[in-house]
């Protein structure tokens, strides 16, 4: 009874751990829709986008996580229409989540270039576990490089299954945007273990930037001169859920095509718990078709050291349908654009 009693209480803290707290993604402005809800639609037109992250690949166990979307911006109506799917997983606990999701978000017109935008989506999310095929180390059999029989204590899946609900709202300029989003406002119960509750935290976060427009410099495209932008971004990205804080602080230079950023993440938090800090560097193309294309990689700074965990990597598509072939689009956001 204690073997399985102990066993239970370090899956209670495992899945505390992997499940208890959201995907923190390095390029969070190329996640509208994960970002905050209201972002819905915020291209103007239709968009479609990918969002994938590899983290740690040189632990021996993996955490990956995913996030496809599409939106679609209705004018006669001022309303926004996204679906978003996205998930992870985690080797060690043997641990999937995935959500699919519907968004809507209605947009007031302020000035001829100012707005607010208000979004809200609902959920279905699974979360599934093969406690059964995780093998303990007190399995092993050194002598022989077997594995005991008799199991782990856990026999069979795990399965959950509930729904969710987000919101948000937002505010952009011509050149500054500044939003706000809390998720899990339904606080979906994660845990596996019979007989016990543990409710997700609700997350609540800030989120804004502002753009500087520099002087515009000439592309040749062989036919003639175009001009080519060129800005600075700001921006920064406050979340906390539970007990974990974050901070995302940094700055991005678009040089058309080419976009190159730095980002600062990392905030203590309330108990002395790893944040997982790190600074993150960003390279994009930004292409005439509507296409934008970026990559990240996070540098550890905490005590999960480049060498032990080999960092994050972070790849992101986004495709918006614009109206006027040939020529780049920009969404009215001045968010950070590649």
């Amino acid at each position: 009874m204690k073997g399985k009693g102990l066993l239970a209480l370090v899956f209670s803290l495992m899945s505390l751990t992997s499940l208890a707290q959201d995907i923190q993604y390095s390029q969070y402005y190329a996640n509208p829709i994960y970002l905050n809800p209201a972002m819905t639609g915020s291209s103007g037109k239709t968009r479609f986008g990918v969002n994938f992250r590899n983290q740690w690949p040189g632990l021996d166990q993996t955490f990956l996580a995913y996030t496809a979307f599409a939106d679609h911006f209705e004018e006669r109506i001022n309303s926004g229409f996204g679906i978003i799917v996205q998930g992870a997983s985690e080797s060690f606990t043997k641990t999937n989540w995935n959500e699919l999701g519907l968004v809507y978000s209605y947009r007031v017109q302020l000035s001829s270039s100012s707005f607010i935008q208000a979004g809200i989506q609902g959920s279905f999310v699974a979360r599934d576990a093969a406690f059964d095929q995780v093998v303990l180390g007190s399995q092993l059999n050194i002598a022989t490089g077997t594995i005991n029989p008799g199991g782990n204590g856990f026999e069979g899946e795990s399965q959950i299954r509930a729904s969710d609900a987000h919101a948000g709202l937002v505010y952009y300029g011509k050149r500054a945007w500044l939003g706000t989003s809390v998720a899990h406002l339904f606080q979906p119960d994660i845990s596996f273990l019979a007989g016990e509750s543990n409710k997700l935290p609700m997350k609540m976060g800030i989120h804004g930037g502002y753009r500087f427009d520099l002087a515009p410099g000439n592309i040749n495209d062989y036919f003639n001169n175009t001009d080519q932008e060129r800005s600075l971004s700001i921006g920064f990205n406050y979340k906390e859920q539970g007990s974990f804080s974050q901070l995302d602080l940094g700055t991005e230079f678009f040089f058309d095509p080419l976009a190159l950023g730095i980002w600062y993440r990392g905030l203590p938090t309330k108990y002395g718990l790893p944040n997982h800090e790190s600074l993150v560097s960003m390279v994009g193309l930004s292409l005439d078709s509507g296409l934008d294309i970026g990559y990240s990689f996070d540098f550890p700074l905490s005590s999960y050291s480049l060498g032990r965990s080999a960092g994050s990597h972070e790849l992101s598509l986004r495709y918006v349908f614009s109206s006027r072939p040939g020529r780049k689009y920009h969404a009215p956001l001045p968010s950070f654009r590649y």
